[in-house]
């Protein structure tokens, strides 16, 4: 197998994988899903009380910021994960990236639908704008780190 075809290969596998722990966490019911944000912001509050008197962090403002946080960040790197993945065969254009940015839109909608069907759970349009903010951020940066690195190492 040719170099190009394995990190190809790689390249999509991660992507996928990515897509199948987004619809895996989607479709935890409402009650695990609380569990496991809750369970991050423990370890959050823990950490942040050595420099932040107890009391001034509002466990439910908290608890939502790690919830939407978790979205963003999805997103950000399914963004990353597909782009680095379409570049193997393509040229860095608008267009490509806004191929990704659509696609990437899409399965978040996709994903808040399919919440729809989970006990406990709901699809949000506000966690679709979120996802699709976090998937524009994880793609600009990307074609910035790319092009960035590509005039380096054509002055090289």
């Amino acid at each position: 197998m040719k170099r190009k075809s394995i990190h190809r290969v790689l390249a999509w596998s991660i992507a996928l994988f990515w897509m199948g722990v987004i619809f895996y966490l989607s479709h935890q019911p409402g009650e695990a899903s609380s569990e496991l944000s809750s369970g991050i912001v423990k370890f959050v509050v823990e950490v942040l009380s050595f420099a932040i008197p107890k009391g001034l962090i509002e466990i439910k403002t908290l608890h939502l910021f790690v919830r939407k946080f978790a979205h963003f960040f999805a997103y950000f790197l399914l963004g990353v994960f597909i782009l680095h993945a379409v570049l193997i065969d393509r040229s860095m254009t608008f267009r490509t990236a806004l191929f990704v940015y659509l696609f990437t839109i899409l399965y978040a909608i996709s994903d808040e639908v399919h919440q729809l069907f989970i006990p406990g759970r709901s699809g949000e349009v506000r966690d679709v704008i979120i996802d699709s903010f976090g998937s524009a951020t994880g793609i600009s940066l990307y074609s910035f780190g790319r092009k960035v690195w590509q005039r380096k190492r054509r002055a090289l």
